[in-house]
């Protein structure tokens, strides 16, 4: 007897089978996707079409040279069969990138640091640095004169000159651009470095140093971290802002369950929110830092503070804390069905016709069913011979 699978006519409203078109001939029937169980034997007298297993390929896929299983190939972003069986994408470089989209090889510029591609001609990727007074950030925008191409930010963030009030010193600022009307390392110019006890013969207050105002170093600033918070010069910065009254600023309470601790880069903040708990990194040179964990679920604090997780990740699973365990779990389209993860998510249930969509889901193997998609493939029956069409 033979198995037949149900789906329902596109008219119909109940129900229908998911199909991927890849661009193939809507007149020709092509194998479409389906659960591998069987259907309904009735389903002619209730104005539905059999569909048989299949071991064609839908339109855009494919069996290639190395392939494991059959169809495994997706013409549509496979980079090593793009558009067809051994149409390989260029490799990425340092300048660009390429990635199959929709079976055709597309380069993408680089962000960090940001290339262009002003001539239009994809042989030679991306040509221009745009750290260029001619293409600052774009092809065609072109700086003054007196206006340099800068990177704002340090992080490859390309605009004509720096922010009004700025000036531009990547050699002693990061990031380059910084208002050298209070900077103390760059005070009214690049490199001009205040001298922090005035030269000598200043009677400097506690917590306080000569620093840079209105680019001079001539004015009194309170140390990192301490406040002038009641106004009197002769007790100098009498007020640590790691106080809980004063976190950061004078006058910036914490919240009765906070505390003033330092953060991720030193600075002081109220910490934590309920249901978090305040982990320390420890201090260097003085500087002390940490950061609030969800101890459930944070992977460098998993369980309790100091507890990191494996953060190498594989080409089929990654890290994660769960419940504060630190698991493996598979990426979409791979299962661990031997229960062994030393070899990781070694199944691809996206091709595999023995474990297709989930570990011992079977397509049919004397019809050479394949899988695609996590689907085993099928077609509509062959009505006269009641056999899968070749």
């Amino acid at each position: 007897m033979q198995v037949v699978l149900a789906a329902c006519l596109l008219v119909a409203a109940a129900c229908a089978v998911d199909q991927t078109d890849l661009g193939g001939d809507p007149s020709v029937a092509t194998p479409s996707f389906t659960p591998a169980d069987g259907g309904d034997a009735d389903v002619e007298e209730r104005g539905l079409t059999n569909y048989c297993p299949s071991s064609e390929c839908p339109a855009g896929h494919a069996t290639c040279p190395g392939s494991r299983f059959a169809c495994d190939v997706n013409f549509k972003v496979d980079v090593n069969n793009c558009g067809g069986c051994g149409l390989v994408c260029p490799q990425d470089t340092y300048r660009e990138t390429y990635d199959c989209v929709d079976g055709r090889c597309q380069m993408a510029c680089r962000t960090a640091p940001l290339t262009l591609d002003c001539d239009g001609v994809d042989d030679n990727g991306c040509e221009t640095d745009s750290a260029t007074g001619d293409n600052c950030a774009a092809c065609g925008d072109k700086c003054p004169d007196d206006n340099a191409c800068v990177d704002r930010t340090g992080f490859g963030v390309m605009k004509c000159g720096c922010e009004a009030g700025k000036i531009y010193c990547p050699y002693t600022h990061f990031p380059p651009c910084t208002d050298a009307t209070a900077d103390d390392n760059n005070c009214g110019a690049c490199g001009n470095v205040c001298d922090p006890t005035g030269g000598g013969g200043v009677d400097i207050p506690s917590h306080m140093y000569v620093g840079c105002w209105e680019s001079k170093c001539d004015t009194l600033k309170c140390d990192g971290y301490f406040g002038d918070c009641d106004g009197r010069r002769d007790n100098g910065c009498e007020v640590s802002l790691f106080d809980d009254n004063n976190c950061g600023a004078c006058g910036n309470a914490c919240a009765p369950t906070e505390k003033c601790l330092p953060g991720e880069f030193g600075q002081p903040l109220c910490l934590c929110p309920p249901g978090q708990t305040y982990c320390s990194r420890g201090c260097l040179f003085g500087s002390c830092s940490g950061k609030c964990a969800d101890l459930s679920s944070d992977l460098t604090n998993c369980g309790a503070c100091g507890i990191a997780c494996s953060t190498s990740n594989d080409e089929a699973s990654f890290a994660v804390c769960a419940y504060g365990s630190c698991e493996r779990h598979c990426i979409a389209g791979t299962a661990d069905c031997n229960g062994n993860l030393s070899d990781s998510c070694e199944t691809n249930t996206d091709s595999d016709p023995r474990n297709c969509g989930a570990c011992g889901h079977v397509c049919d193997a004397i019809a050479g069913q394949a899988c695609v998609n996590g689907r085993c493939v099928v077609e509509p029956c062959d009505q006269d011979s009641g056999v899968v069409a070749r």
